[in-house]
C-alpha cells in the first residue's frame, strides 16, 4: 500500500465523526449516519429504541427455537424495557433529574419483573407452559413462522408501552412537580406490593400440605389477584409522573392497556379458568368472598 492510499484512509477515518466529546458527555448521536441523526431527537430515540428490542427478540427467537420453548419470549419482553431506560437516558434531551427518576423506576420494574419470570420459566426450559404449547397445535406446520412474528411483536408492544417514558424523558421543564412525586410514590407502593404478593404465592405453593387448595394468605386473602392489581397501579404510577410534561395525557394509553389485557386477555379470565378446573369449588368459594381485583374486606 503507498503512502497516498494511507494519507486517503487516515483521512476518512479522521472524518468519520463516531465520537463527539462535549463537555465530558458522549452523544449517541453521532454514532450513526447523518441521514438519521438529523431527524427529530424524539422520532430517532424511538426508532433506536424500536431496533435494539427487534434485534433482541430476533435472537431469542432463534433460541426458543433451538429448544422449543417459546415461554423464553416472556423473560425477555420484560428485560428489553432495562434496554429502554439506558437508552432513554442517552437519547432524551430532558430535565437530568427526570431522567434518573424514570429511568432507575423503569431499571427496577424491568429487572425485578425479568428474573422474577427467568427463575420461574428457566427452571423448566425443557417444559413449555401451557398457552404456548396451545398456540404449536393450533399453527400447526406454520409455527414457527408465526412465532417469528409473535416475538417481534412482543418488541412493538415494548415500544408501544413505553410511550410514557419518551415523553418523560423528553420533558424539559425546569422542575420536578407534585405530579411526579406523587406518581413515584404509588410506584414505590405498587412495586413492594407486587413483590409482597408474589412471594406469599411463591412460599404457599412451596408447602406440600397446600397442594390443591386456595392460596388465601396474605395479601390473596383480600384480592383474587393482587400481583395484577399491584402491577397496573405500577402503570399507574409511570402515567402520574408522564402528566407533567407537554401532551402528557397521551401516556394513559399504557396503564388502559394493561387494564385491558388483565382483564379481558392474558390475565385474570385465564388464570380463573384455570383455578377452577384445578381447585374446582374452592376456587368458586372464594370468587364468592373475595374481591377479584381491588384489595378489599372478605364478604360473609
Amino acid at each position: 500500500m503507498n503512502k497516498d492510499k494511507i494519507g486517503l484512509i487516515v483521512y476518512q477515518v479522521r472524518s468519520l465523526k463516531f465520537i463527539y466529546l462535549r463537555d465530558k458527555s458522549i452523544n449517541i448521536r453521532n454514532f450513526v449516519p447523518h441521514y438519521i441523526s438529523v431527524m427529530s431527537p424524539l422520532l430517532f430515540a424511538i426508532l433506536i429504541c424500536l431496533a435494539v428490542c427487534c434485534v433482541d427478540m430476533l435472537i431469542i427467537y432463534l433460541w426458543a427455537y433451538k429448544i422449543k420453548n417459546g415461554g423464553v419470549v416472556d423473560i425477555f419482553w420484560a428485560f428489553n424495557f432495562s434496554f429502554i431506560a439506558i437508552l432513554l437516558y442517552f437519547l432524551g434531551d430532558g430535565l437530568l433529574q427526570r431522567k434518573i427518576l424514570i429511568c432507575t423506576m423503569i431499571l427496577i420494574w424491568s429487572l425485578r419483573l425479568g428474573i422474577y419470570l427467568l427463575i420461574r420459566v428457566g427452571s423448566k426450559l425443557h417444559e413449555e407452559e401451557g398457552r404456548y404449547k396451545k398456540m404449536r397445535e393450533e399453527w400447526g406446520s406454520s409455527v414457527n413462522s408465526k412465532l417469528f412474528f409473535f416475538f417481534q411483536a412482543q418488541a412493538l408492544s415494548n415500544i408501544y408501552l413505553a410511550i410514557p417514558f419518551f415523553i418523560i424523558t423528553f420533558n424539559k421543564k425546569a422542575e420536578l412537580s407534585i405530579l411526579e412525586y406523587a406518581g413515584a410514590a404509588v410506584w414505590a407502593i405498587s412495586i413492594l406490593g407486587e413483590g409482597i404478593a408474589d412471594a406469599q404465592l411463591k412460599n404457599f405453593k412451596k408447602n406440600p400440605a397446600n397442594k390443591g387448595k386456595v392460596c388465601d394468605v396474605g395479601l390473596w386473602n383480600y384480592s383474587r389477584h393482587p400481583n395484577y392489581f399491584f402491577e397496573s397501579m405500577i402503570w399507574i404510577g409511570y402515567f402520574l409522573v408522564c402528566l407533567n410534561a407537554e401532551y402528557g395525557w397521551i401516556g394513559i394509553i399504557s396503564p388502559l392497556t394493561i387494564i385491558l389485557l388483565l382483564f379481558r386477555v392474558t390475565g385474570i379470565p385465564l388464570t380463573e379458568q384455570q383455578s377452577i378446573r384445578s381447585k374446582g369449588d374452592l376456587y368458586k368459594e372464594y370468587q364468592r368472598t373475595t374481591s377479584m381485583f381491588v384489595p378489599w374486606f372478605k364478604k360473609k
